[in-house]
């Protein structure tokens, strides 16, 4: 047996504001069992005091209206049970990533600051498997993950032992999207590839430091050795590049990551002043 209640005993059962219940109604997440047409009243049914729980636990955890929509309307168990589950894995990752920030600011408050390793390089020009695309920074992981899973794939079967890399656009770093390159190196005459493209990456030298662990804190490691260039050398026209010594497709542990940051420079660096 059921009954139907007014919006501030439903409230009550429910622990959910009369206003949000109004919200919840005018956007057909959640409308009452019942409206008076003359009064305007809204009824809700105690059946549905399930559903409205259901709601404020999956906004608890901070699930976007329109997943929580899937959730409430999926057509049976296995529908609704992929859409929270798909939810739950993107709270894990974002867990991991607020574990990893937490730990990068504490060591910003309790590790003294240590000199960075800067290395002068000239590397030559090279040949490439190229994914090029148009990247967004709040967006960049899916991207990263099929391209590198792509050129993985055939440094698999083509017996490639080299180590990948990115290169990236100004535009990236003082817009939050622009075009970055990803490349894997080849032999001068590498025959064609579904899905890449065959790029010639030029010359140049580089100042270079190495980043050991997650990307967490890359912004420590950019900022120390994009201060070195401008106190000691003579910047180079042309995108910073990336070289992925250990990358995530390599170890599931972020501690592990190795990644060299390359800052085109002129030939010789000079002191300034």
């Amino acid at each position: 047996m059921t009954a139907l209640v007014t919006i501030g005993e439903f409230s009550r059962l429910t622990h959910l504001s009369v206003k949000t219940l109004h919200h919840y109604h005018e956007i057909g997440l959640l409308a009452p069992a019942r409206v008076d047409p003359s009064s305007g009243y809204r009824r809700y049914d105690t059946a549905q005091v399930d559903v409205a729980q259901l709601i404020r636990r999956l906004r608890d955890l901070q699930m976007p209206l329109a997943q929580v929509r899937e959730v409430v309307e999926a057509p049976d168990v296995a529908a609704r049970d992929q859409t929270l589950r798909h939810h739950l894995d993107q709270m894990e990752r974002e867990l991991v990533q607020t574990r990893e920030v937490v730990a990068s600011l504490r060591s910003m408050l309790t590790l003294p600051v240590t000199e960075l390793s800067v290395e002068y390089r000239f590397m030559p020009a090279f040949r490439a498997y190229g994914v090029r695309g148009h990247v967004e920074r709040a967006t960049m992981e899916p991207w990263f993950g099929a391209t590198f899973g792509r050129l993985g794939e055939l440094a698999a079967s083509q017996r490639i032992a080299a180590t990948s890399g990115a290169t990236y656009s100004n535009e990236f770093f003082t817009e939050d999207a622009g075009e970055v390159v990803a490349f894997l190196p080849v032999a001068p005459d590498q025959e064609p590839a579904d899905g890449v493209e065959l790029i010639d990456l030029p010359a140049g030298y580089f100042a270079i430091a190495r980043h050991d662990g997650p990307f967490t804190d890359f912004d420590r490691t950019y900022g120390a050795l994009g201060s070195h260039v401008a106190e000691y050398c003579e910047v180079a026209d042309g995108p910073i590049r990336e070289l992925y010594l250990v990358s995530p497709g390599e170890t599931n542990d972020p501690a592990d990551f190795r990644t060299e940051v390359c800052w085109p420079i002129q030939q010789l660096p000079t002191l300034k002043g």
